[in-house]
């Protein structure tokens, strides 16, 4: 069993992967500022494997103290989506890239570095060409430009690997009701109608534990996988939003939704993703999108509050 660092622990992401990684024993310190004042993990916490730091990854002794013995480190912590890197330049640029130097800077070269990017920064292609790992990353928001320095950093720095992943949805402890199903879902369960800009845009779609189940995958095939960037998501998912749109409907038949043709979606993201590559190590994603959409609805009939979101 292994020591995990894991920064940004209590997120969309880290709520999920934090508890799988104890279930299968391993030890894992987590540092965050929880910024959302969520309370995620508390279900973790009666586990003696578990350590938790409230602090900042932007200052240099917190982290020395969240790494110290640390096999792997998985970077999590990030101002995410274009929307609050926007809202926020100057804390998009020193959490999503300047702590990853300082990281990079304090860390032993032992200690192997588990990366998650965006596939965000293909940016936009035609909708029709599949993205490899290969493909020239253009990304076309702050929030994408500074995970691919971030992401290029880590490689360059060696004992590491990266997953650009998809589009995430689904239910998590920390939840996010900004994302693109998720909203999508909560529009349909709450007002019955989904207004879409760009509706032809395309993107690829994984769900939220996959992701965790990603890490997981990667920290107990690490040597195999080193040196890479992954593409992660769905291969049966690469859709556009009207698609997207009428997946849905499928499971709320009452659901209207048309495109609006008088202003268009400042996130002008359209390509389509190839998962060939992490496909071939062996990793399979377990929960579909039809999966998601069921357990949203679900969500949607619980929560009412609109303290869930990014933005």
């Amino acid at each position: 069993m292994s020591n995990i660092t894991v920064t940004g622990g209590g997120g969309y992401i880290g709520s999920l992967l934090v508890p799988l990684l104890l279930s299968k024993g391993h030890c894992v310190t987590v540092i965050d500022s929880f910024m959302f004042s969520q309370s995620s993990l508390l279900d973790c916490c009666a586990d003696k494997k578990l350590t938790v730091i409230r602090g900042d990854v932007r200052d240099g002794e917190c982290i020395k103290r969240a790494i110290d013995g640390a096999e792997f480190i998985i970077p999590l912590a990030a101002i995410v989506g274009f929307p609050l890197c926007d809202f926020d330049k100057t804390a998009a640029q020193t959490v999503n890239y300047d702590s990853i130097e300082l990281l990079l800077s304090l860390r032993d070269r032992e200690q192997k570095i588990i990366f998650p990017c965006s596939n965000s920064g293909y940016g936009t292609t035609d909708g029709e060409t599949y993205c490899t790992e290969d493909s020239v990353m253009e990304p076309i928001s702050l929030y994408g430009r500074t995970k691919v320095a971030a992401e290029k950093a880590i490689l360059t720095s060696g004992n590491s690997l990266s997953f650009r992943f998809a589009t995430l949805f689904g239910a998590s402890p920390r939840m996010r009701t900004d994302l693109l199903v998720n909203d999508f879902v909560k529009r349909a369960v709450n007002d019955g109608v989904i207004s879409v800009f760009e509706g032809n845009f395309k993107r690829n779609f994984l769900h939220v534990r996959d992701a965790a189940n990603a890490f997981l995958f990667a920290v107990e095939n690490f040597d195999r996988m080193k040196g890479s960037p992954y593409n992660c998501g769905l291969s049966d998912a690469n859709l556009s939003k009207l698609q997207l749109c009428e997946k849905i409907k499928e499971h709320i038949p009452s659901l209207r939704y048309s495109e609006v043709q008088f202003a268009s979606d400042p996130d002008k993201r359209d390509y389509i993703i190839s998962n060939e590559r992490i496909e071939s190590m062996g990793f399979c994603p377990v929960f579909s999108l039809d999966d998601g959409i069921e357990e949203l609805i679900k969500v949607y009939r619980i929560l009412r509050t609109q303290n869930y979101s990014n933005i």
